[in-house]
């Protein structure tokens, strides 16, 4: 089970890394959207609250995807490490990647079968505490 917590730690991070890639591109989208406001304001053209309204969409999407991938991120590293705070955050991302098809279902299942699993939860659990970890 120790190699599955690590897979589910490695994943978190490339699928973090991807969504933030995917978050800084819709941000460019956005920039772009401006710069067709810019000019489209010195030409004297129509299309400025079509134009707004697509930076002001990318912009908040762009927002809205470096922060879930930045998550994801924070949440891998300390997710192989054995942090108990990091499960328990790794299972609500995981059970909100269920929504983001295909490759977030994908995650997200496999996050909460790794993590809800009583061989997992024995991973992270306290020094000291009873639960204990049996050999396969």
């Amino acid at each position: 089970m120790t190699a599955h917590v690590d897979l589910v730690g490695v994943l978190f991070i490339i699928w973090g890394l991807l969504t933030t890639l995917v978050g800084v591109s819709t941000l460019a989208l956005g920039i772009g959207a401006v710069a067709l406001i810019v000019s489209a304001s010195r030409g004297g053209g129509g299309g400025q609250v079509a134009a707004g309204m697509t930076a002001a969409v990318f912009t908040a999407l762009a927002f809205i995807a470096i922060i879930w991938g930045m998550a994801h991120v924070i949440v891998g590293v300390p997710l192989r490490r054995r942090r108990p705070w990091a499960r328990l955050i790794a299972l609500m991302l995981g059970s909100v990647d269920l929504l983001l098809l295909p490759y977030g279902t994908a995650l997200g299942a496999y996050a909460l079968w790794v993590l809800l699993n009583e061989r997992g939860k024995a991973l992270f659990a306290e020094p000291g505490s009873r639960t204990q970890v049996t050999a396969l």
